[in-house]
């Protein structure tokens, strides 16, 4: 077995960002169905959530690395009928997008769901309860194709939050999660669910099963791939996976040579990466990322790797918020260098700046220059003709001066 290996906190980060897909490279002119599918594949996992503040957050990994894209491509890939389907929805990290070679390691999970483990408790509760509704719903399924909960619920009155769906609502994401049904594609933002047989490709539905654990190892791998370099928590979060699964399949893999464990300078726990990582010289990607981007989302290992504190502050009342209610963190030559809060005011043609907050030591004029263009980048791809400064703050100034030098 190698000795362990020893990385320091920049190499940590350079390994970390490449792994990622960020390269500091131009982004492409045209930005092909191919790139985005090679690019979601290193991912692994693309997060799914309903905030529209700016766009909806799964439009935005992709941005950040490959800049300005059709979002056709992605809705293509996510919910089009035919060959051009490359991805799938399900619990992967939270409500995800997957590539469709990743749904073979997806099914232990809809099994476990069938068994009312790994769901919410009402869920499973549901599950138990509520069969003879839920085989209904499946039936109306298989008769009439794709269908959204809004279609199927028998409530008069409109439904409420999550808390308050009708039982139709409920039936259909008990079988989701228990892998009976599928997301067939999306009318605005509802899902339109339909039997697995119906959407996903059969090659895929007939390979053989795969023992859990197996299945566990390989999206640990997937894991490690996408990460770079990550602790037992970093890795087994990345698809949402048990420390009991997790902690003996780990084991597993170093044992077997496909991981390596390694020390990383200011982590108190081991980490873990591919056996023979490739640290970049450096990285000088710029961009502006999603809350919910797969390099920041485990916030303790972004305090770790970038020493930046990120809390996403929607549900916090205006009053006591700090930075902003939908902050997109800026990295910058592999530092995360400034928190941006943004708004997309798609009516008046604008994406409006209500905060700019630079981390310490600050951004120097070549890394406000950066910022300048990546908010001209991001409006340009949003259709949005103005960026509109609101804030008074020293760092918005500067701000406005770098945009006016970037028309």
């Amino acid at each position: 077995m190698p000795a362990e290996l020893s990385l320091s906190l920049k190499q940590a980060r350079r390994l970390a960002l490449a792994a990622q897909g960020f390269n500091g490279r131009q982004p492409p002119a045209l930005v092909k169905a191919t790139q985005v599918n090679r690019l979601i594949d290193r991912l692994g996992v693309v997060q799914i959530d309903s905030v529209n503040a700016v766009v909806r957050s799964h439009y935005l990994p992709l941005f950040s690395r490959l800049g300005n894209y059709s979002p056709l491509i992605l809705e293509q890939a996510a919910w089009s009928q035919g060959r051009r389907r490359s991805l799938f929805e399900y619990w992967g990290h939270e409500a995800s997008l997957l590539p469709m070679a990743l749904y073979p390691l997806m099914r232990w999970r809809m099994q476990r769901a069938r068994e009312g483990r790994g769901i919410y408790q009402q869920m499973a509760r549901f599950g138990r309860e509520q069969q003879v509704t839920i085989r209904r719903v499946l039936a109306i399924v298989e008769q009439q194709g794709a269908v959204g909960a809004g279609s199927l619920s028998t409530r008069e009155e409109r439904a409420g939050p999550w808390w308050d769906w009708s039982d139709e609502k409920h039936a259909l994401e008990w079988l989701f999660a228990a892998g009976l049904v599928t997301v067939a594609g999306r009318r605005g933002f509802e899902r339109l669910y339909d039997l697995p047989e119906r959407v996903i490709p059969a090659a895929i539905l007939q390979q053989a099963p795969l023992g859990e654990a197996e299945a566990q190892r390989r999206l640990l791998l997937h894991a490690a791939s996408a990460l770079g370099v990550g602790t037992e928590k970093d890795l087994r979060d990345y698809f949402r996976l048990e420390p009991a699964d997790s902690r003996g399949c780990l084991a597993e893999l170093v044992e077997d040579g496909q991981l390596r464990t390694c020390r990383v300078q200011g982590w108190k726990q081991a980490a873990y990466c591919l056996p023979e990582p490739k640290v970049p010289r450096k990285v000088p990607a710029s961009a502006l990322l999603s809350p919910f981007d797969s390099l920041i989302w485990e916030r303790s290992r972004t305090e770790r790797l970038f020493d930046f504190r990120y809390r996403l502050e929607i549900y916090t009342p205006q009053d006591k918020r700090v930075y902003g209610y939908y902050v997109l963190p800026f990295l910058h030559n592999e530092r995360i260098a400034a928190r941006v809060d943004l708004r997309a005011e798609r009516a008046a043609g604008r994406l409006a700046v209500h905060a700019v907050h630079e981390e310490q030591p600050g951004l120097d004029e070549e890394g406000m220059q950066a910022l300048a263009l990546n908010l001209r980048r991001m409006a340009d791809w949003l259709g949005l003709e103005q960026i509109q400064l609101n804030c008074q703050r020293p760092s918005a100034a500067r701000l406005r001066a770098a945009l006016l030098l970037s028309v």
